[in-house]
């Protein structure tokens, strides 16, 4: 069992955030013209609205929080305050409630890729994949919840915690070391949110690099109205 915890969890990480990154940047630099979300809102508009609104509200609050609690040191909590326990009962309310926005909207979202003959057509192999696996993502974070609501004290949540932050140092026998014993939800959470970062360069989800700081800097666009009887 070490043997696949060495591989899966103390080697993977390192491939999955190398081919994400490096990845991105020979996309970028070399398929500038497949950089898009691919959008099909010309083809049905209600519920590509709605669903995407409660997707990325609750994707982006679940983003926020992993990055938060997973790299902030246990010694800035102390510093703080914050318990374990306190810190976990936390992360399972705020997951829940943002974790269910976020499955509504990927509900959504999958029924009208699918169930969408013409949105069908022109989504690709790798669209629906991506879709698949954020899905099931979701479904193994909320599962987790009730795993963590058997043990109250936050003694798997720092395992995780000193997983996340020892890879982030480059401690791959500490990863391993940390995460060997955690239930094995958390374990396929875990691998399927690499396996995400590994397939991102070659999907849409590279759209998510595209954020428009620049839009904050413009300068104002004019518009006159066209006078009357003119050209």
């Amino acid at each position: 069992m070490n043997y696949f915890n060495t591989i899966f969890f103390g080697i993977y990480p390192f491939v999955a955030f190398t081919v994400f990154l490096l990845g991105s940047l020979i996309r970028y630099d070399r398929d500038q013209y497949t950089w898009r979300t691919g959008s099909s809102q010309l083809l049905e508009k209600k519920k590509l609205r709605l669903g995407s609104y409660l997707f990325h509200i609750g994707v982006l609050a679940i983003l926020a929080g992993h990055f938060v609690g997973l790299l902030t040191p246990k010694a800035v909590w102390h510093l703080l305050g914050v318990e374990a326990s306190t810190k976990q009962a936390l992360a399972m309310g705020a997951g829940g409630l943002f974790g269910v926005i976020c499955f509504i909207g990927m509900t959504i979202l999958l029924h009208r890729r699918l169930a969408n003959p013409r949105i069908r057509a022109t989504s690709s192999r790798m669209d629906i994949v991506i879709l698949l696996m954020l899905y099931v993502q979701l479904i193994l974070g909320l599962l987790s919840i009730f795993v963590s609501a058997g043990h109250m004290d936050g003694a798997e949540m720092l395992k995780l915690m000193t997983w996340a932050q020892s890879i982030v140092t480059l401690n791959a026998p500490g990863a391993v070391a940390a995460i060997s014993e955690v239930h094995v939800i958390y374990k396929l959470h875990v691998f399927l949110g690499l396996t995400l970062f590994l397939v991102f360069p070659f999907s849409r989800l590279v759209h998510v690099w595209s954020i428009p700081v620049q839009y904050f800097r413009r300068n104002y666009q004019i518009v006159r109205a066209k006078a009357a009887g003119g050209l």
